[in-house]
Order: C-alpha cells, then sequence, then structure tokens
C-alpha cells in the first residue's frame, strides 16, 4: 500500500475516535465503491479490519465502472472474507440475501465532461440507485443509509448567501448543460426525505465541496489532477476563460472523516455541507498554487470553455460547515497545500501523469 494512503487511512482512523466502534461486526452495502470517494471507504474498512475492529466489518460494494476504477487505490491487499467487490447497476433492483446493517449511495457520474457525456445514466444512477437501495433499506431495517448528494445542488448562489448553509434552496437550472447531475441529486434527496418520512428509513445525506486527494486520476477531469497532472508533464497548466470562479477545497481525510461520522450518528432526516474551512481561491490562484509546488518553471495558459465542458459553472461555491462540524465534533485538518504536496506525491509514486 502506497504510504501515503496508509498516512491518511490513519488519520481518518484517528478522526472518526470511538465511532468505528459501532462498525465491528456489521455489513456495509455501498453504491459506487470503485469511485473516487468510495474507494477510500472501502479502503479504510480493509484498513479496519486489519488492525482495529475485534470483530470484522463486512463491505459489499457494488460499482458498474462507467467512471469507477478497479484497483483505483493500488496497492491495497483486500481481505476477500469480508470485501466483496461486485459490478452491478444500480440502477436495477438490487438483491442482497445477507444482513445489511449500513447503506451508503455514492454511485454517480460527478466530473462535468462524463455527465455531459452520459446523461441519461448520471440521472439515472442518482434516482434508481436511491430508489432501489431504499427499498433495500427498508426491506432490510438497516441501521443508517447515507445519501452523496452534491454542492451542485445549490447553483450559482447569490452573495447574501455565501457562505452556503444547507437551508438554501438553491439557484439551479432545470433544462440547463449541468441539470441531469444537479436536478438528479435534488430530486435524490427528496426521495431520500420521502423515505424518511413515510417509512421511517433512518435517512442522512451530505453535500461534498470539491473534495480531491489520492485515488482521482487526470482521466476524471477535474480541476486539481488535471493540474497536477500537467505540472508533472511539464507542460502549462490549463485555465478556462479568466479563471475568476471561485471554490474552496476539502482533502479526502477530512471528508471521508465526516462523512462515516454522519453515517454512524443518530440523527436521521438531516443534511450536512461537507467542505473545508479555508478561504476561497480562484482557479487562476489555484493554478499559481500547484506551480509553486515543484522546482521548474511551469506556464499557465488560459483558453476559452471547450465545447465539452458544460456551461452555467458556478462562478462561486463556498460552503458553510459549522453544522457538520458542530454534530459531529470534527473539524478538517489538513489544508490545501498540505494536501496537494500529497497528492504530487502520490502521483509520483505511482508514476500517474
Amino acid at each position: 500500500m502506497s504510504a501515503i494512503i496508509k498516512k491518511d487511512l490513519n488519520e481518518i482512523i484517528a478522526g472518526m475516535g470511538d465511532d468505528i466502534r459501532k462498525l465491528e461486526g456489521k455489513t456495509i452495502l455501498i453504491s459506487g465503491g470503485a469511485g473516487f470517494l468510495g474507494s477510500y471507504i472501502v479502503a479504510l474498512i480493509n484498513e479496519l479490519n486489519g488492525q482495529k475492529l475485534s470483530k470484522e466489518c463486512s463491505i459489499i460494494s457494488l460499482d458498474n465502472y462507467i467512471s469507477g476504477k478497479k484497483n483505483r487505490l493500488s496497492g491495497l491487499n483486500i481481505d476477500k472474507n469480508f470485501i466483496k467487490l461486485i459490478k452491478a447497476d444500480v440502477t436495477k433492483p438490487i438483491k442482497i440475501s445477507k444482513k445489511i446493517d449500513y447503506v451508503i449511495h455514492a454511485a454517480g457520474i460527478a466530473s462535468p465532461i462524463y455527465y455531459q457525456k452520459y446523461p441519461v445514466e448520471t440521472i439515472e444512477s442518482a434516482i434508481f440507485g436511491a430508489k432501489y437501495l431504499l427499498e433495500l433499506s427498508r426491506e432490510k431495517k438497516v441501521k443508517s443509509f447515507l445519501f452523496f448528494s452534491s454542492s451542485e445542488i445549490y447553483g450559482d448562489p447569490d452573495n447574501k448567501h455565501l457562505p452556503t448553509s444547507e437551508d438554501y434552496k438553491g439557484n439551479v437550472s432545470s433544462t440547463g448543460p449541468r441539470s441531469a447531475y444537479d436536478e438528479s441529486k435534488r430530486l435524490g434527496e427528496s426521495l431520500s426525505m420521502v423515505y424518511y418520512r413515510r417509512f421511517k428509513v433512518p435517512v442522512k445525506m451530505v453535500r461534498p465541496f470539491n473534495v480531491y486527494g489520492p485515488g482521482m486520476y487526470p482521466d476524471d477531469f477535474r480541476v486539481i489532477p488535471s493540474f497536477i497532472s500537467s505540472a508533472l508533464s511539464h507542460k502549462a497548466i490549463v485555465v478556462h476563460n479568466k479563471g475568476i470562479q471561485t471554490r474552496t477545497f476539502c482533502y479526502i481525510t477530512d471528508a471521508v472523516t465526516f462523512f462515516l461520522k454522519v453515517l454512524l450518528s443518530e440523527k436521521n432526516g438531516q443534511v450536512y455541507n461537507v467542505g473545508s474551512h479555508e478561504k476561497e481561491i480562484t482557479i487562476l490562484q489555484l493554478a499559481q498554487r500547484i506551480r509553486k509546488l515543484f522546482s521548474y518553471n511551469i506556464p499557465i495558459k488560459q483558453i476559452t470553455y471547450p465545447n465539452t465542458y458544460p456551461q452555467d459553472e458556478p462562478k462561486r461555491r463556498l460552503p458553510n460547515i459549522s453544522k457538520i462540524i458542530k454534530e459531529t465534533g470534527y473539524s478538517p485538518k489538513i489544508n490545501l497545500e498540505t494536501g496537494l504536496k500529497r497528492m504530487i506525491k502520490w502521483y509520483i509514486d505511482e508514476n500517474i501523469i
């Protein structure tokens, strides 16, 4: 296992504290287990079984591998007695014979390039996937169901709603080029709440804001891996337009710690922003920061948006994470520079360009 991944997993374990005991002897079903976020959760359970849990936790990972990678975190010695990696389509009814304690619906097509290429699949994975997993959760009487939504459901907030809290209703186009992703996540939240209110399924929802880290590859077409890959290849870092849109970035260890603390909490019917409390920066500033982490000169090139990239990109995205900090007792630990250095080292160690 990569030393960086090992360090990350140990930090998540430390951040979870006594909550990890709730996983002893339990079974988790996760959709999208070969995705960036899902892979870390699978790897974490594998690591917990090896060093922390007195009774192993089983995890069943479902993925159709449209955007997932079978060996996203290379070098993991997966214990196949407790970790089941199954190729499956969550847009179809799901039958699992064994007892399930926790369900995580993390399947989805989050990259703008991919959800413009696969808009129908994007909608179906969010909505039908939620429907069938909620039905399974109802049947199995699970302890908790976690729906992975997105900060994209807020659309492009005006300045009055920045930082953006969970009670903001959003400024989203139902017909625009991003609607397949944005609106399906919104409907997935609605469906989750219906199952909570009508059938008492113990639902929680998280809205991640620009999570990054090892396990993201250049062909995911996300901003940080694209910039790092260009820099390692001695190529210009390409910034769309003027690069004045702003973001905050949350390192994977902080995000996964938040996800699991929410999953294992007793509060149901709640939605939480997951992100960083650092100041927002522009995409151009992000490119400049990454450039400074290399010893050689890397040009930055500004171009117009390509046709493959959907329009209506939010100008600002800044979360208010006070709710999740208060209710989980956890605060983000990894700042942007530290996270970027770890990701660059992982790219170098794994020979990824």
